[in-house]
């Protein structure tokens, strides 16, 4: 199944003008061996878009093909061990909501919710973090993300990468800090409560809240 046909059709429509571009990544990512598998790589825009709530916008899959999956910062149910950065936003999470992690770090529960786990690059060489930036995900998911902020989405921006489009949002539906990551979570994202920040702008909106348990 084509990249274009994993879209839930409420996305089809939305991207019309951005399906050749697809097709064109799809065929130039072809001879690499890529994460997440090519069943997965759509997996954040195969839920309806009239449903999302939250964006929650990160970097690139993992470059583990145990853990990439095709949603921002989750892992399949049957890891064990997480990655830091997962490991920090639960850090967060119980900080934030005295919200204990789930037995594993899969984030379905939240996408199942209209949190849209969406990464700016949706590829990746196994193995080579940032290794697609030229196959030209980047203007892709602009449109992805021009999309959800008209809808009034709420942003969870996590560094500076998700932060180049800030820009899109309104102040008053935008949460920023610095990214999860071990490297740089004490500057600012430990104590940014991200979670309760983001329900408190949804029930603004007369939104139901996410359930952020898992």
């Amino acid at each position: 199944m084509k990249f274009r046909e994993q879209l839930h059709p409420s996305w089809q429509e939305l991207l019309i003008d951005h399906l050749d571009l697809l097709d064109e990544i799809e065929s130039r990512i072809s001879d690499d061996q890529y994460l997440p598998a090519h069943p997965l790589v759509m997996r954040a825009l195969t839920y309806d878009f009239r449903s999302a709530k939250v964006l929650i916008l990160g970097q690139d899959p993992y470059p583990n093909p145990l853990h990439a999956m095709g949603l921002a910062f989750s892992v399949p149910a049957n890891i064990q061990v997480l990655p830091p950065t997962l490991r920090n936003i639960f850090k967060e999470l119980k900080a934030d909501l005295q919200i204990e992690k789930g037995g594993n770090g899969n984030l379905s529960g939240w996408a199942d919710q209209g949190v849209v786990l969406l990464n700016r690059t949706l590829t990746c060489r196994i193995g080579e973090s940032n290794s697609h930036l030229a196959a030209g995900w980047r203007t892709f998911t602009q449109a992805c993300v021009s999309a959800l902020a008209e809808s009034e989405v709420v942003a969870i921006l996590w560094g500076a990468n998700a932060q180049e489009v800030k820009g899109s949002f309104a102040e008053d539906r935008l949460i920023t800090s610095p990214h999860p990551s071990p490297l740089s979570a004490y500057r600012g994202f430990f104590g940014s409560k991200p979670f309760t920040r983001a329900n408190t702008e949804l029930v603004k909106m007369g939104r139901d809240p996410i359930n952020w348990s898992l």
